[in-house]
């Protein structure tokens, strides 16, 4: 099934969510709060109809999993082998504060582990994308091995950065002076994966959709992406579609 996955069509999809969102990014758009307090746009239902809308039609057989739409039971998906995970507006705050980090994610998992992520960026049309075995890529061009720097440089959420994550920063042990970068949504993966940060710790709440797409880039450039407790790798589809606390590097 994953040679099966065309990666254009998925790419151009996400482009087109991504000129929707930006349609509605300048335009005076209106914010509602779900029950979470957690913001939600026009942007994030026309990002949601448009990719759901595709892989119902290009995957059928593959269900899906998004932010936006009704949870599934977990009865029902437990035996899933395939399964969409998207997060149609990732940094919905970003988004609201209009300061550019938001992206639009698309992952597709494989029992329970993800094998093909794409996070495209629409303000800055940064897209970075992989696909397991073969490679990731940052706007067509392969990501290269990271090239050694003088400072240990750490990222971190730009809107969610709590008291336990700069505890964890200020304990760490290295021979390197730490540099802190905040950047919104999974951009924070992407910049890992690319080697322009060393360390992403998420001591807070996530859900799978947050992660899937940043993590398989991640995976495919040799980075982990551990549980901050017993430092096994993320698992998907769970009972609870909460991640634990993790962290990446």
């Amino acid at each position: 099934m994953l040679k099966e996955i065309d990666m254009n069509s998925l790419i151009e999809t996400a482009k087109k969510a991504g000129e929707a969102v930006l349609e509605i990014y300048e335009s005076d758009f209106k914010v509602n709060y779900k029950e979470d307090d957690s913001p939600l746009t026009k942007a994030d239902m026309r990002s949601n109809e448009i990719i759901c809308s595709f892989l119902e039609k290009k995957y059928p057989s593959i269900p899906i999993i998004s932010e936006e739409n009704r949870e599934i039971p977990y009865e029902i998906r437990k035996n899933w082998e395939f399964l969409w995970l998207i997060d149609p507006l990732d940094g919905t705050k970003e988004f609201v504060n209009r300061n550019g980090d938001f992206t639009i994610n698309i992952a597709l998992i494989k029992n329970r582990e993800p094998v093909l992520g794409i996070v495209y960026a629409p303000v800055s049309k940064e897209l970075y994308y992989a696909k397991k075995g073969e490679g990731a890529f940052k706007n067509e061009t392969p990501i290269p091995i990271p090239q050694l720097r003088d400072t240990f440089k750490v990222v971190v959420s730009r809107s969610h950065l709590n008291s336990e994550t700069q505890k964890l920063i200020q304990e760490l042990n290295s021979d390197k002076p730490v540099e802190i970068v905040s950047r919104g949504s999974s951009l924070k993966f992407c910049i890992l994966a690319e080697g322009s940060a060393d360390f992403y710790p998420r001591l807070g709440k996530t859900m799978e959709w947050d992660t899937a797409a940043g993590d398989a880039i991640c995976r495919e450039c040799g980075r982990k992406v551990l549980r901050y407790d017993d430092k096994k790798p993320l698992s998907y589809n769970k009972e609870s579609l909460v991640n634990p606390y993790f962290i990446a590097y």
